[in-house]
């Protein structure tokens, strides 16, 4: 998926093991096949799943997580997995890594949810959850900072639409975007990458929250993504109901759903199907709702 991303195998999982946490090393390890782009990741027994970071923009994920999700994770009403034990570089991998529980369940796409409203309003209460809990000291995270940070990139991204999307649609709802009052509130805590590919569900309910390689401390608006990256219009209502946010808020976090739509789709389109669809879906969301309220 990246030009410059790191070559895994199961026989470098198993040295690492080897090497640093011998306890685990007699244990069958078998790759995940996923759509993620940060870690690859190794199935450790039944319970347990190595995640080796295969982007250097992912090197510091490990230690973010073992610093703060044992610190979150008791606060929050869905399952959040807590490192279990983080390696160190060793075997030629250059980067810290992890070994995390496996949790059960399938990707919570819509068409596995039994009732979208309801998990709307439970994704909702989660991230109203997070951002209640104390951020004194938490560190920040480009996924909290103003949209106008953005704008460079989304221009570039935007050029690369070619005939895919009304360019012009797009651009006008970015430029409505950046007028939104920006947050001149205190940070909160922030997941920064709720899609349907970070969602598990259980029996067609939502149960765990994973992957937080992008948690840290900023605007809330990022964090209302979802309404667009993973909800419709029939039930981003009741999103935002249980979410409780102001309508600047709500305005960045169409924004946030469009640029990570925008940025997605030309980088993934010819390798990462699952990434392209979430980026298209995103744009075609955040503009149909534009359209909607015109």
């Amino acid at each position: 998926m990246h030009a410059d991303e790191l070559a895994t195998d199961a026989s470098l999982v198993r040295r690492l093991l080897a090497a640093q946490f011998p306890q685990w090393v007699d244990l069958p390890i078998e790759p995940v096949r996923s759509a993620g782009t940060d870690n690859a990741l190794y199935r450790l027994g039944d319970d347990m799943v190595v995640r080796l970071p295969r982007i250097r923009w992912a090197a510091g994920q490990p230690e973010l997580e073992h610093n703060w999700l044992p610190r979150l994770a008791p606060l929050l009403p869905l399952d959040v997995p807590v490192p279990l034990a983080t390696g160190v570089p060793a075997e030629g991998f250059p980067w810290r890594w992890s070994i995390c529980p496996w949790v059960d369940g399938e990707n919570a796409t819509l068409d596995r949810i039994v009732d979208v409203r309801e998990t709307a309003t439970s994704l909702g209460e989660f991230v109203a959850a997070l951002h209640r809990i104390d951020p004194t000291g938490g560190p920040a995270t480009s996924r909290g900072v103003p949209l106008a940070q953005r704008e460079r990139v989304m221009r570039e991204s935007i050029a690369q639409l070619d005939d895919t999307f009304d360019v012009e649609a797009v651009t006008a709802a970015w430029d409505e975007a950046l007028e939104a009052p920006v947050w001149d509130g205190p940070p909160v805590w922030l997941h920064g990458d709720l899609q349907s590919g970070n969602l598990l569900a259980v029996g067609g309910r939502l149960s765990a929250v994973i992957d937080w390689g992008c948690l840290g401390v900023g605007d809330p608006a990022c964090d209302a993504m979802p309404a667009w990256t993973y909800f419709t219009a029939d039930t981003r209502d009741a999103f935002r109901a249980a979410l409780a946010v102001d309508e600047a808020t709500w305005a960045r976090g169409r924004g946030w759903a469009l640029s990570v739509g925008v940025i997605a789709f030309p980088y993934y389109v010819r390798t990462n199907p699952v990434l392209a669809g979430i980026g298209r879906r995103a744009i075609d969301e955040a503009l149909g709702d534009r359209a909607s309220r015109r």
